[in-house]
Order: structure tokens, then sequence, then C-alpha cells
């Protein structure tokens, strides 16, 4: 299993050095990451939820894990979590169910 601080750590530092390198690309991309994810018809909460099933389908480990935290921080419950990791599998059929075994990992450690 990947360690989850490991990848937080290893996510940390690359945004780190993107901003020290000033990649224009890296904070276009961050302006948009703002403005998608805030409060709008949806609440921020809803389109972290949202991005968890999207993540579960393109097996992306470190957005499984990103928008989990988000998810949680701005006010998901785990079952709510689970849902969109649900509604992920059923998109994504038989491969996005193996991938959503990280993502449980990864509720596990944000909701204990």
């Amino acid at each position: 299993m990947t360690d989850l601080r490991e990848l937080s750590s290893k996510r940390k530092k690359a945004h780190t050095k993107l901003l020290e390198l000033d990649s224009k690309v890296y904070k276009a991309f961050l302006d948009m990451e703002g403005a998608a994810f805030g409060d709008g018809a949806l609440s921020k909460m809803h389109k972290e939820l949202i991005a968890i099933g999207i993540s579960i389908v393109i097996n992306c480990e470190s957005c499984m894990q990103w928008h989990i935290e988000q998810a949680a921080k701005s006010g998901a419950t785990e079952n709510q979590v689970l849902e969109a990791i649900e509604v992920g599998i059923e998109m994504g059929g038989g491969p996005a169910t193996a991938h959503a075994r990280f993502a449980l990992d990864v509720m596990a450690e944000v909701f204990g």
C-alpha cells in the first residue's frame, strides 16, 4: 500500500518547487482549481465528492487522497465519501472497483 504521509509529502514538495520555479502553468492550474472548487451552485463539499468519483475512475491515488481529505475538511461524512467512491465504481466498472481499494485506505486514515 502507498504510504499516505509520503504521498502528501511528495505532493507538498512538488507544489513548493513549482511555485519556487515560478511556473506560470502551475499557477494558472491553481487559479483554475480555486475557481472550480469554490462554492457556487454546488458547494465545495459536493464538488470534492464529484472529484472523488472521477479520481476512482482515472485511478489517481494522489487525487483520491487529496479530494477525500478536502471533502472531509469541507464537512463530508464518511458515508458521503463512500457513496462518491461507489459512484466511481459504478462508472468505471471492474477496474474502478480495484482502484477504490486505495480510496478505502484513505477513508480509514481520514475518518479513523
